[in-house]
């Protein structure tokens, strides 16, 4: 099922549909692997009379609802996104920053097995690649030669 307009996406999550709620999913859905403070940025050029509280509060009850995504990486700000259920991991690029989805590395969910999983029951692995993207990689090539 697509879902078309973020009231309804918001809606189906369970969520009660606010003009901030919907303007943080806009964000969002503009702006994927967005930091909680650019969102706030992007919402409050839509809504200038917003605060900082209210959008972190949307981001966390989207997440909790499973209608966004948290994504941590190591050193970095926690980042936002709205492509969830799927079990995708992401790439990170060293020098600037940049966070690119990656479909499930190997096979089906969780996608990775652990070698011994002390007995837990895996529902999902996360997965961060880190390198650089293709054009730090071709600065750093040109500032060497």
């Amino acid at each position: 099922m697509t879902i078309a307009t973020a009231p309804e996406a918001i809606r189906a999550s369970g969520l009660r549909v606010t003009e901030s709620r919907s303007a943080v999913y806009a964000a969002l859905r503009a702006r994927p692997h967005a930091s909680a403070d650019e969102v706030y940025a992007a919402v409050a050029e839509r809504m200038p009379q917003t605060s900082r509280q209210s959008v972190y509060n949307a981001l966390n009850d989207f997440a909790d609802a499973g209608l966004a995504r948290r994504i941590e990486p190591a050193g970095r700000p926690m980042l936002f996104e709205l492509r969830v259920g799927d079990n995708h991991h992401h790439l990170v690029c060293t020098a600037c920053g940049r966070v690119e989805d990656v479909d499930c590395a190997v096979g089906h969910t969780p996608c990775l097995h652990p070698s011994d999983d002390h007995g837990f029951e895996v529902a999902s692995a996360e997965v961060t690649y880190w390198g650089r993207c293709a054009a730090c990689a071709a600065s750093a090539a040109r500032a060497a030669s």
